[in-house]
């Protein structure tokens, strides 16, 4: 376990448990706890673009010390060290390295510019393009262990060498890659999420409830949206241990799913989700568009902002309920029925019987469980509460009499 950091200059810092920083030309590897942050001296006059590190690995995208912002990642070179045991530094063997080296397979002659970098627990992630066409389409590359199908390589083998997620749109720009322990996430610049990994993509760990036909780790990349719907303008996907994180909107909304304990998804409890759920975000921190300097609009304002806040919390509900139905992310342009937008008139049997014509199995499951799981706590609390009538019953008739 390590910390890393990049300073304003481009220098790379490096702290926790970490490979020895020896003057040698070729150390052994080995791993030391160094609490206090030190400079990593092989980049010393470069400038450090990206780091990423899983448990026991580093990967770097590393360019020149005069470096410019137009083409920073077409002249960088990736670099990884550390434990090798799985391949998870890409160099083709099972070989840990204490200093960085060049992972050749992106090297200035192959033509492909890395610009993302993600480690797994074991495992790397990394987007590329043609320096040739800089706005895509992207190859999404993985390596290193990949027994819970956290690679995307249509199996459950490991590789010491980079090899590209073959099942991804052949046209998409990928806007970000990151990885969990043992799942890995993509998000397209048209709003289409796509994990991959153990227990569906979800990263959950083997003792998530599943439906009986859901069950399993996933070695093709699933989308996460669902059905035809996508997010809005996406910013970035990020992986914790085993749930994920969508900053969509331009940074102003957030979507999470996966492993709830300890509250982790931020979507009020703490319960596991299947499906991308809103995060309980402030709304406030979105700026306004106009300012509004007349002291007596401030009431109308104030009466804006109320009603912006209650429409959020009843998107959060609604994100939720359908989420938890549906197995999908909300969306208002293709969620709410026709009849209910054009006219205000809602027949729910009818479009309930609709949904239920146009479900696959998968869905059907998931109602079935949906609601079998609604009908067990109800039956349990009718239950419950029998019992204390009845144990009211016989103190009140055990209780002695004066």
């Amino acid at each position: 376990m390590m910390s890393l950091a990049i300073d304003n200059v481009g220098g790379l810092w490096m702290w926790g448990n970490v490979p020895p920083q020896d003057s040698e030309p070729d150390p052994r590897l080995s791993f030391t706890s160094i609490p206090i942050p030190f400079p990593i001296l092989d980049f010393h006059g470069r400038t450090v673009l990206k780091v990423a590190c899983g448990d026991e690995h580093v990967v770097a995208l590393v360019g020149p010390g005069d470096i410019h912002k137009d083409n920073s990642y077409d002249v960088s070179v990736l670099y990884s060290w550390g434990n090798n045991h799985h391949g998870q530094l890409g160099l083709g063997d099972g070989e840990s390295r204490a200093r960085p080296q060049t992972v050749e397979t992106f090297n200035q002659k192959s033509g492909l510019t890395v610009y993302d970098i993600a480690c797994g627990a074991h495992h790397t992630a990394l987007l590329t393009y043609r320096k040739e066409t800089p706005k895509g389409p992207s190859i999404c590359w993985t390596f290193g262990f990949g027994e819970n199908g956290q690679l995307g390589h249509r199996s459950n083998k490991s590789s010491s060498l980079p090899e590209p997620v073959s099942d991804l749109p052949e046209h998409a720009y990928l806007v970000s890659v990151d990885c969990g322990l043992f799942h890995t996430s993509v998000v397209s610049s048209e709003g289409y999420v796509w994990s991959w990994g153990m227990e569906r993509g979800l990263g959950l760990c083997p003792d998530v409830n599943f439906t009986e036909v859901e069950a399993g780790d996933d070695s093709v990349p699933r989308k996460i949206s669902g059905g035809s719907s996508r997010f809005r303008d996406p910013v970035q996907v990020s992986c914790g241990a085993a749930h994920t994180v969508l900053v969509v909107d331009g940074g102003y909304k957030l979507w999470s799913w996966g492993r709830g304990r300890n509250g982790v998804l931020g979507t009020g409890n703490v319960s596991d989700c299947y499906v991308p759920t809103l995060v309980f975000w402030p709304n406030e921190l979105k700026p306004e568009k106009e300012e509004v300097p007349d002291d007596g609009k401030s009431a109308s304002t104030e009466e804006i902002k109320r009603l912006e806040s209650k429409l959020m919390v009843m998107e959060r509900y609604a994100s939720i309920l359908h989420g938890s139905i549906f197995g999908k992310p909300f969306n208002e342009e293709e969620d709410i029925p026709y009849s209910l937008r054009v006219s205000g008139y809602f027949d729910m049997g009818k479009e309930w019987g609709e949904m239920l014509e146009s479900a696959d199995k998968s869905q059907l499951m998931r109602l079935q469980a949906f609601y079998e799981d609604m009908i067990g706590r109800v039956k349990d609390k009718v239950l419950q509460r029998r019992i204390q009538e009845i144990m009211k019953d016989c103190l009140q008739s055990s209780a002695p009499k004066y």
